[in-house]
């Protein structure tokens, strides 16, 4: 087995990953219409809630063109229009009069602005008869912007991009967004008079919580200021974060300005909400794809995580102590930290690949690694697909992988080597899938 056949086998493993959440098709099986009524599902066997009557489809997310696309197309004639934010290369047209806005990711711009004062007012106006129908997915943190009183766009700007900057984990970044913000941590709900809020959620966040994902804006927020307070000291200098910011948090930690909606608050009385998807269901199916290939199959069962560079070398252990008589995959999901250096290139999905080269070289064997998304950090590829020859190329084009990983690098490299992987946004988002195959030797 060749490693050309290697690649291919890992390129067919993702796209089985991508297929299996593809987001129309896990959002119709939550959300069903039986003559007047629609059904939302926690399983097949589990109606959660039935409404009868009038629709508003509102959401955002990398996702959310496809998600509000069926949501609009069950509601049928009930659809009353609405609104979803989607990244600004992802506009498209969709049913039931629902508006499709665009906005910045992953730093808000000033359309994502004005479009969340849209969808909001789209939800305070549906009345008692009406349910809202919000969709969400990965990037919604991003696109839906509302900033708390006292605060600016250029604030929040500024405080996610250094978070961001500094390796702070999703959970992290999402705390500190939602004590800045009218929408998350339950907002939306908050704002709503509507009969009912349901939501249809498809993650990108380990252990899919929907208190994380899009940063929550349809549940309860069970952290807090305090919570929020501490994240700033472990990530950021004091100067590194907007002085509106460190009053806003340091107000609520002292109680002068009030909490996010805990659980219990009476608003998600008339709140339900269904994660349809998420990163697991990716693994599976790239697992799948590899067993039928002829690969023995390990799936890791824990998320990877933390450092980009740790998070290969172990992966790469387990392909390396595999059986070495037989064909070998080892899939995993999950999404791991980069801790960003001046001018550094690249993204989680590039620095964990490149990681893989260097500990596998030699061997006959490939790892990939993506964004499901199809976006790895602010560059063109979703990943990239290296081998056991990846260092050698590198180093006959007079470039050090090492160095290229010491400097958070690795974009150039990897694209003078021919290992990016460029899918194109995708339209799903569940984080970030990993393929590592061995041939038997």
């Amino acid at each position: 087995m060749n490693l050309d056949v290697l690649r291919a086998d890992a390129l067919a493993c993702v796209a089985a990953a991508l297929a299996a959440v593809e987001p129309a098709r896990l959002l119709r099986k939550s959300l069903e219409r039986r003559g007047a009524s629609l059904t939302l599902r926690r399983a097949p066997t589990d109606a959660a809630a039935r409404h009868a009557g009038p629709v508003v489809v509102v959401g955002a997310g990398k996702a959310g063109l496809a998600m509000a696309r069926a949501a609009a197309e069950v509601a049928g004639e009930d659809c009353l229009g609405g609104l979803v934010i989607v990244p600004h290369a992802g506009a498209g047209a969709c049913p039931g009069g629902v508006e499709v806005a665009t906005a910045a990711h992953p730093l808000p711009d000033a359309a994502g602005l004005a479009a969340t004062a849209r969808l909001l007012a789209a939800v305070a106006a549906a009345d008692g008869r009406t349910l809202v129908l919000a969709v969400l997915s990965g990037g919604a943190s991003s696109l839906l912007v509302a900033p708390a009183p006292g605060l600016t766009l250029a604030d929040k700007v500024a405080v996610t991009a250094r978070l961001l900057e500094s390796g702070a984990d999703i959970a992290a970044v999402n705390a500190l967004r939602k004590h800045c913000s009218l929408v998350k941590g339950g907002g939306l709900v908050r704002a709503a008079r509507a009969s009912a809020v349901w939501a249809l959620v498809l993650s990108d966040v380990l252990g899919d919580d929907p208190a994380t994902i899009a940063s929550g804006p349809t549940v309860a927020d069970p952290t807090t200021f305090a919570d929020a307070a501490g994240i700033l000291a472990r990530h950021l200098p004091p100067d590194a974060v907007p002085p509106a910011i460190r009053a806003r948090i340091e107000s609520g930690s002292a109680g002068r300005v009030a909490e996010t909606p805990k659980p219990g608050d009476a608003a998600f009385a008339r709140a339900n909400t269904v994660v349809i998807g998420g990163n697991r269901d990716a693994v599976d199916a790239a697992a799948a794809a590899a067993a039928g290939r002829g690969y023995e199959t390990l799936v890791v069962a824990e998320p990877v995580r933390g450092d980009a560079v740790e998070a290969a070398r172990s992966l790469v252990a387990r392909l390396r102590a595999a059986p070495r008589d037989r064909p070998v995959a080892v899939v995993a999901g999950g999404e791991t930290t980069v801790k960003v250096r001046p001018g550094g290139r690249g993204g989680r999905s590039q620095q964990l690949a490149l990681a893989a080269a260097v500990a596998l070289a030699g061997e006959p064997a490939v790892v990939l690694a993506a964004g499901t998304d199809g976006v790895d950090g602010p560059t063109d590829a979703a990943g990239a697909c290296v081998d056991g020859r990846t260092v050698e190329r590198a180093l006959l084009r007079g470039l050090a992988p090492e160095r290229a990983l010491d400097a958070t690098d690795s974009y150039p490299l990897l694209a003078a080597t021919g290992d990016l992987v460029r899918t194109g946004p995708t339209g799903t988002n569940v984080a970030d899938v990993v393929v590592a195959l061995r041939a038997a030797c």
